[in-house]
């Protein structure tokens, strides 16, 4: 999955270099406030992906002292910062560009060097989301679209899905700016739509912020994983019963998994051991992104307990 999420990333970042430069060559030629705003957008979205890229590489490395759980959550901490850029520049730089532009318009000269270019960039774009639509959908399973998007651990997916969705909208309004100040005669139309992908970006930025914020703070796994390992854990001849699972991601392919489960009366401390071997195999099996697995195993009929060490999992045990 993680190899996929670069693939697109790479796309990205190739599709928005080789945009931003013909945009503002266009924009050079033209004057357009609208055209100037998209060559701002791409350059945005291809430091972006290379924010993501430093995020992914930095999330792999190896625990330490002060990270016991690894780096996982640098990804998060990357995407947010993508999310500031994307509002703060992005957006920023949009609206006042338009401001500008509809404070001191000026008659836009040919136009046709921006429908070149919106051309070019709308096939680029379509390229790379296609690209980063195909990646996403290999991993979604047989959910509903929005509802994986909106499940989705790995910024590496969601974020360029957003921003190359943003950034297509963007070429829309801006060729409709153009198209419409130019048939109008009316330059007020360009630094509008200048506006107009400002607010896009910082609707997406808005977006990309809210989904990062929660995984920051730790979200769980997927509702179904949970489910799938609840009922493995009940299913045990040697479990009595079993609380809640507790989960957090770490990273997209991390998951730290709590279990609390009381073993049936009367088993023997190795007849425990056995049942929690057994149970992390079983989980790990069907879920391999669990990668550390803490169970808490009570006997009702003993009430005196420590602690023994598996084989990437703690686990309580009777004595």
């Amino acid at each position: 999955m993680a190899n996929s999420s670069k693939t697109g990333i790479y796309a990205a970042i190739a599709a928005n270099t080789a945009i931003a430069v013909s945009k503002f060559v266009a924009a050079s030629f033209t004057g357009s406030s609208a055209m100037l705003s998209e060559g701002i957008h791409s350059v945005v979205d291809t430091g972006n992906g290379l924010l993501l890229l430093l995020g992914i590489r930095r999330s792999k490395k190896v625990p330490d002292d002060n990270h016991p759980f690894g780096h996982g959550k640098e990804l998060y901490f990357w995407s947010l910062i993508v999310a500031i850029l994307i509002f703060s520049i992005g957006g920023g730089m949009s609206f006042y560009e338009g401001i500008s532009h509809l404070q001191n318009p000026a008659p836009l000269s040919d136009p046709t060097w921006n429908y070149v270019v919106l051309g070019l960039a709308t096939v680029f774009e379509g390229g790379a989301l296609y690209l980063a639509l195909k990646n996403f959908n290999a991993t979604r399973g047989g959910k509903p679209f929005w509802s994986a998007l909106r499940a989705s651990k790995d910024p590496g997916n969601f974020a360029i899905i957003f921003e190359d969705t943003a950034a297509l909208l963007g070429l829309l309004v801006a060729a409709a700016g153009v198209f419409l100040g130019h048939a109008l005669n009316n330059p007020y139309i360009d630094g509008a739509a200048s506006i107009v992908i400002g607010c896009i970006l910082a609707l997406t930025a808005i977006f990309l912020a809210y989904e990062s914020k929660g995984l920051l703070i730790g979200e769980g796994a997927d509702p179904a994983v949970l489910q799938s390992i609840r009922a493995l854990v009940q299913a045990d001849t040697s479990i009595l019963n079993a609380k809640r699972p507790l989960s957090m991601h770490f990273g997209p392919n991390d998951v730290f998994l709590a279990l609390d489960v009381n073993f049936q009366p009367g088993l023997s401390a190795t007849a425990v051991e056995e049942a929690v071997d057994r149970l992390e195999k079983g989980i790990r099996k069907l879920h391999p992104d669990v990668q550390r697995i803490f169970i808490e195993a009570r006997a009702v009929s003993v009430e005196r307990t420590n602690k023994a060490q598996h084989e990437g999992s703690d686990a309580l045990l009777p004595r």
